[in-house]
């Protein structure tokens, strides 16, 4: 992952790398921003400090890849809030995001403790924002901060979402205008689900894959993703990809700092 690392470091770039209009504005003034003090931040933060501070032991179902940090199915949550969340830098560019192209529906596979999941539903509090989660144990505390937090327009589904995804997909009476990947950071999977949700797409649409350099698989997954013919966009941040679908917009791969 070091080496990963550096070697993004050396390949990426910054606006003045940026030739697409569309990208050019999107990375100065949705991407790249600095200083971004939003007030609908603080209660995500004020109850991440609480996580991190939590002893309470949940017993963890992982259908995934695992964790490298802990191997123990026993797990406190302010373990999980330090090692199994997002960053609040992730958070905070999701909802600017949200924002900037106002989805109407929203994916996340892999709610965890649901931090990142509520950043989305502040920034979209009119959308229909969909997450899934294999965990039973997890997903009741992500619930109960959805609750604490009045977040109303969070649907839960519950199950290995080998199986849920398909089932709920099939329901699904609207285009899918953004999701969040963050269930399974192994090839398979990753490509299958995001084949899956590929025939719901509208132009426009945008996808988000989490940890894209975690494991030779998951790179190998983006490469897979990258090439895809639907795909038109793709931007690098190393730790996440985008990845937008825009029939008006010439086929571009950008690694950028973030």
């Amino acid at each position: 992952m070091i080496a990963a690392y550096i070697k993004y470091l050396l390949r990426s770039g910054n606006e003045h790398s940026i030739h697409s209009p569309f990208l050019f504005e999107l990375y100065n003034n949705v991407i790249a921003v600095r200083r971004d003090t939003n007030p609908a931040y603080e209660a995500i933060r004020s109850l991440r400090r609480e996580l991190l501070r939590s002893g309470e032991q949940i017993e963890i179902l992982d259908l995934g890849a695992g964790s490298r940090i802990n191997k123990s199915n026993l797990r406190e949550i302010k373990t999980i809030a330090k090692n199994a969340e997002k960053p609040a830098k992730f958070g905070r560019l999701f909802y600017r995001l949200i924002r900037r192209f106002q989805p109407a529906t929203i994916l996340e596979l892999g709610t965890s403790l649901g931090l990142t999941t509520l950043y989305m539903s502040k920034a979209g509090p009119d959308a229909q924002l969909i997450t899934f989660e294999g965990c039973p144990q997890t997903a009741r505390k992500a619930q109960e901060h959805f609750r604490r937090q009045n977040a109303t327009n969070i649907e839960v589904v519950l199950g290995n979402i080998d199986e849920t995804l398909p089932a709920r997909l099939a329901s699904l009476d609207r285009p899918i205008d953004f999701a969040y990947f963050d269930a399974n950071h192994r090839y398979e999977p990753t490509v299958r689900y995001f084949e899956q949700c590929l025939p719901h797409i509208q132009n426009g649409s945008l996808f988000i894959f989490d940890d894209i350099y975690w494991s030779a698989e998951m790179t190998q997954a983006w490469e897979y993703i990258k090439a895809h013919p639907k795909v038109t966009v793709t931007v690098d941040l190393f730790w996440i990809g985008l990845v937008f679908f825009r029939s008006e917009q010439a086929k571009e791969n950008f690694t950028l700092r973030f």
